[in-house]
């Protein structure tokens, strides 16, 4: 994948300064640097309190048995088409695994700002700690470290990019993203179910699961209002799985117009359709925007796991599922439009429509 985007030109401007050293800086300030300043968020308002608002809970246990499979796979299926976001309860990744990908996350970005520069960003690139659409000196930034690192295929690791400290943190991530490989491929499954298509041909895509991982820092402001962690967007993959490192809230997804919080439940995984499942789906089941806010007391810490299509295969409506409504391309074609789109909400998404 970094290969692929390495060949697209996808033009990024690396930055040396960590929000969590801004952040760090304005708790002795109390000012928040102009770039980080966001204008007020009252576009579209935050529903708190909306009566019989709740987040489809989806349980993987009664997706895999077989008495109860029909009745889960038509609620995992009405999640994906009127929500595109979901809490996925009992999905089977051992309790321990989970309790460690944790620990070893919150202890790196514990670690000193030099001892994490060891795994920094190159200017330009992709993987490492650092930031990510940063396209000008100009644009308006996000609060939040990262470090993004890719791990499926295999042999397409970059090891010199994740961290060694914690000691434990390279055998924590291989295996806590395999469960999470595994699990994707599941919800794959039933998800064909629920489409009625082979599940072959929706799998095909996504050939060898290609996956990617973001470890998201957010720092506390004590201006939350004025900075956004996350700037609203769709996510440009099959599917995103995303465990919440600490309790601390801060996910919104978008809605009818309206923005609606995410509290995630205790060990569930956030899964939400991307872009590339919209399209092959033909639209039925929905990309949704999402954005993440800043806690003014708290750091919050979030690791997402993308899922993508295939750099070779083309990414198209199925044929099964009526009159196309997007048009079809390549998958490094649709790549590099969606870093071009700059992360602004469903733009891109929306201009494949024919």
């Amino acid at each position: 994948m970094t290969e692929a985007l390495d060949k697209m030109k996808v033009e990024f401007i690396g930055r040396e300064e960590s929000v969590q050293a801004v952040a760090a800086a304005c708790q002795d300030t109390g000012e928040v640097p102009e770039r980080y300043v966001r204008p007020k968020m009252d576009a579209d308002p935050l529903i708190a309190d909306a009566e019989g608002y709740a987040l489809p809970t989806i349980d993987m246990s009664r997706l895999l048995n077989p008495e109860s499979s029909e009745e889960e796979s038509a609620k995992l299926g009405a999640a994906c088409e009127h929500w595109g976001f979901f809490q996925l309860v009992n999905h089977g990744v051992d309790g321990e695994l989970l309790g460690q990908t944790k620990a070893d996350v919150a202890a790196f970005f514990g670690l000193s700002p030099e001892e994490k520069s060891a795994v920094a960003m190159p200017p330009g690139g992709m993987q490492g700690f650092g930031h990510h659409f940063v396209f000008s000196e100009e644009q308006k930034l996000d609060w939040a470290d990262l470090l993004f690192l890719v791990t499926r295929p295999v042999e397409e690791r970059s090891l010199g990019f994740w961290p060694t400290n914690p000691s434990t943190f390279r055998d924590t991530l291989d295996k806590y993203t395999l469960e999470l490989a595994n699990v994707t491929e599941q919800l794959f499954r039933f998800m064909a179910k629920d489409l009625g298509v082979d599940h072959e041909a929706l799998l095909g895509t996504f050939r060898g699961l290609p996956q990617c991982v973001r470890v998201n820092y957010y720092p506390p402001c004590r201006q939350a209002d004025r900075v956004l962690g996350l700037s609203p967007h769709t996510d440009g993959v099959g599917m995103t799985l995303l465990l919440h490192v600490n309790d601390v809230q801060g996910l919104q997804i978008r809605k009818d117009g309206e923005w609606y919080p995410v509290v995630a439940l205790p060990g569930a995984l956030i899964v939400n359709i991307g872009d590339v499942l919209e399209i092959l789906t033909n639209g039925k089941y929905k990309s949704i925007e999402h954005r993440a806010v800043v806690n003014p007391d708290t750091e919050r810490i979030t690791i997402a796991a993308f899922h993508s299509a295939h750099l070779s295969c083309t990414i198209g409506p199925l044929p099964e599922l009526g009159n196309a409504r997007y048009r079809a391309m390549d998958g490094v074609e649709f790549t590099k439009g969606y870093f071009a789109a700059k992360l602004e909400g469903r733009r891109y998404l929306e201009s494949l429509k024919l």
